[in-house]
């Protein structure tokens, strides 16, 4: 898996951010570096992938609280929280609020870059599910209201005839109806639809 994307980097402190920028330009990422939590949201794009490695103490907006925005703001982007060892508690509650790791400073290079990797492939996952989803939802989108009634009723299990019963339609326009979902929903098997609906499912809950 490739993993392709900018590593944005978020500390007070200018050794710090200068530091990591060599290091991780040594491995070949393309880095970023801010000095806050709001120079770096006043360039945030959820659309540019990545990840976020921010120092849990900062004044202004913690990293706690620039994770939370984050959050807030629908972007998905993955982070890791740095910190000193007195904020390890901190950086406990910054894992609880969704954050993928946390590493104490002074930060050891290799488990910095395999957390980094590691964030880099769950961003480029969790796009790529974003794009299969909403490739979905738009062909859901093709569907009657009559037709998305018939698509739950089958993949719950019920049969042709138990769904005619169910609607007070014939089971012939139930095969109708079966055979316009398929097509568009493009699924090439039954089992397909069926892990569509469980897809499409998961993102309304």
């Amino acid at each position: 898996m490739s993993t392709q994307g900018t590593i944005f980097v978020v500390d007070d402190e200018p050794a710090v951010r200068d530091s990591l920028q060599v290091l991780l330009g040594t491995y070949g990422f393309a880095v970023e570096t801010h000095a806050t939590a709001a120079s770096f949201l006043d360039r945030a794009d959820p659309q540019r992938p990545g990840c976020l490695v921010a120092d849990v103490r900062m004044p202004g907006m913690t990293g706690i609280e620039l994770q939370r925005e984050l959050a807030r703001r629908g972007n998905p982007m993955p982070v890791i929280v740095i910190t000193g060892h007195g904020d390890v508690p901190m950086a406990v509650d910054a894992l609880k609020a969704g954050a993928m790791d946390f590493l104490e400073k002074p930060l050891n290079d290799e488990a910095l870059v395999r957390s980094i990797r590691i964030a880099l492939e769950r961003d480029e996952r969790s796009r790529a599910e974003g794009q299969e989803l909403s490739r979905l939802g738009e062909r859901m989108a093709r569907l009657t209201g009559r037709e998305r009634e018939v698509m739950m009723l089958i993949v719950d299990g019920l049969a042709n005839n138990a769904v005619a019963e169910k609607l007070g339609i014939s089971a012939r326009t139930v095969e109708h109806y079966r055979a316009n979902i398929m097509q568009k929903m493009e699924a090439s098997s039954f089992a397909e639809l069926v892990r569509m609906a469980i897809s499409l499912q998961g993102r309304d809950a």
